[in-house]
């Protein structure tokens, strides 16, 4: 399912940030979720090389990324992300973030704005965690540092997609995750804000992406945000779990160029 690409580093934050760059054209960030790496977006990438200079990022911690040990957020990712833009000269880009990542394209938009020219959520929603969901976060961080990160593996894997293929390969590439990642990544995802206030006034192309099968992210949660952003494109995709660029990597590669 994978073609290994040259994995460049660049300093970032004080943080070894590393990333993929591939295609030629209009730049386009892929953001992927948790607890993954950028390697998730390969099969849709190799898709989209002729439409647009795609930027692929591991997040602070995940895949060759350096792990972060002191607390940190979803408006610190951003900020690595404008630093990585900044190292590449891209002044302004299309971002689209898988679940995790939508959550950080959502925090980039917030902060950076004028860097952005399009934005794309994948499986992914605008509203903060319930005060239960957030609970659930810290207490499956804390499980990770006792037991490891295949506590989260165990518990995700069968939500992530229906296919057994697509579940041994996720899964592989969740247990190699550091657990200081997925415990940051953890507390971050907790502790973010609220996106729905900014969507409802967002005026740059917004795509969402959704498959109807979703486990993890009930497709409602893009049609709500079609709802109060009715310019918004909705591609809903019938059969497809949270893993999308996985499953079905034609289709999602279609619906990110609407992006272009």
């Amino acid at each position: 399912m994978v073609n290994q690409m040259k994995v460049n580093t660049v300093n970032v934050n004080g943080i070894d940030v590393a990333y993929v760059r591939r295609g030629a054209g209009k730049p386009l960030v892929l953001i992927h979720g948790f607890p993954l790496e950028h390697t998730l977006w390969n099969e849709t990438a190799s898709l989209l090389v002729n439409d647009f200079d795609l930027i692929l990022p591991d997040l602070r911690g995940f895949g060759e990324s350096a792990t972060v040990e002191s607390p940190y957020g979803m408006s610190d990712m951003a900020d690595d992300l404008a630093g990585l833009l900044d190292h590449l000269e891209i002044e302004k880009t299309s971002i689209a973030g898988h679940s995790m990542g939508g959550y950080v394209a959502l925090a980039f938009a917030q902060k950076f704005q004028q860097r952005i020219s399009g934005l794309g959520l994948v499986s992914s929603q605008a509203a903060a965690d319930a005060p239960e969901g957030r609970a659930k976060r810290y207490q499956t961080a804390q499980d990770v540092g006792e037991k490891g990160v295949g506590v989260v593996a165990d518990a995700m894997t069968a939500k992530l997609s229906a296919d057994a293929g697509v579940q041994a390969f996720v899964r592989r590439m969740m247990e190699r995750q550091k657990p200081s990642a997925v415990i940051g990544a953890l507390k971050a995802m907790a502790e973010r804000d609220d996106s729905t206030p900014l969507l409802s006034t967002f005026e740059l192309p917004l795509v969402l992406l959704h498959g109807d099968a979703d486990a993890l992210i009930p497709v409602g949660r893009a049609r709500d945000i079609k709802s109060i952003l009715p310019t918004a494109r909705l591609v809903e995709l019938h059969g497809a779990g949270h893993l999308p660029m996985i499953e079905f990597p034609q289709k999602t590669a279609e619906a990110l160029k609407l992006l272009k």
